[in-house]
């Protein structure tokens, strides 16, 4: 679907009040790493109930995606597994940024590929979405000798990272985005030093410019900032996923999504095109093969 790019308000999911108690969060979070991993899952059922019963603009919001993407109309026990396994992600990276790799059975798929970019390319651009786990990903570059740097929007998530931060020994490095006039600077000299750079491109918390792809049936606006700046920077850029399997299952996904390395001035906005459209269809896939892994919890085909 080529429909003329455009410019969308502050996204609908920005002006949502964080919900949750700060105190609470880190309660929770000193708990579980006491009692271990299996016990502490407990009471992710609870949460997952509450935000069932308690937040209903998220529960039409996963109703919706879940019609589009399970092609029916999603069983209430289905709309609670979405809920809990969003819950299951966040509940883990309590024991990922603590290093507790072994409570975890993470398979790796292209890393092989990744690592021959990286001995080409240096330092490279990691573009994920809010699907499954990021933090895994960035646990994975780190018991592989993988440095990864987070750039990422902040604002909407202050509570849930204060309370991670507190009960983490080392808090992850993020290059904040958003009211940042440096931000690319700061991505440029990572990348120059060797150092990965993720961004979750799917979505946008400003009016930012934005291209209009087709996704799970019917149109949506993808940013075009992230790749935008990818075609600046002249890098290549991959595809990362950290998919929630079940349990304590997850499985690391990298591909291959576009390469911007001497793309001439002229040529960029069509590159930036194609290397949107192509990573909405390798989203689509990826929602379809897992679709309890996407975590847009807001109207994402809105008409902006």
């Amino acid at each position: 679907m080529n429909v003329p790019a455009g410019k969308v308000r502050a996204a609908a999911w920005t002006e949502r009040r964080e919900r949750g108690s700060l105190t609470l969060l880190r309660w929770m979070g000193r708990v579980s790493l006491r009692l271990g991993r299996r016990p502490g899952r407990v009471i992710l059922y609870g949460i997952a109930a509450y935000y069932f019963l308690f937040a209903p603009r998220a529960r039409r919001a996963s109703r919706a995606y879940l019609r589009r993407v399970l092609g029916e109309e999603p069983s209430a026990a289905k709309r609670f597994r979405h809920l809990l396994v969003f819950a299951s992600t966040i509940h883990d990276r309590v024991y990922l940024l603590n290093d507790r790799y072994g409570l975890f059975d993470i398979e790796v798929c292209g890393e092989a590929p990744l690592r021959e970019q990286l001995v080409r390319s240096g330092g490279l651009l990691l573009f994920g979405a809010h699907l499954g786990s990021f933090e895994v990903t960035r646990a994975v570059g780190r018991r592989a000798a993988l440095p990864v740097v987070m750039a990422a929007h902040t604002r909407n998530a202050r509570k849930i990272n204060a309370a991670l931060a507190a009960i983490s020994p080392e808090t992850p490095a993020i290059v904040p985005l958003g009211d940042n006039p440096l931000a690319l600077l700061e991505v440029q000299r990572l990348l120059e030093q060797g150092v990965s750079v993720g961004i979750l491109a799917d979505r946008s918390p400003r009016e930012q410019q934005t291209e209009v792809v087709e996704f799970l049936g019917a149109a949506a606006h993808f940013p075009s900032g992230p790749f935008r700046a990818a075609a600046a920077l002249g890098r290549p850029v991959v595809l990362m996923a950290g998919l929630y399997l079940g349990a304590n299952r997850y499985r690391v996904v990298f591909e291959p999504l576009a390469d911007f390395t001497g793309v001439p001035r002229a040529a960029r906005a069509a590159a930036v095109r194609a290397a949107i459209e192509h990573y909405a269809q390798a989203l689509e896939r990826l929602c379809r093969a897992h679709p309890f892994n996407w975590f847009n919890f807001y109207d994402f085909w809105a008409d902006r």
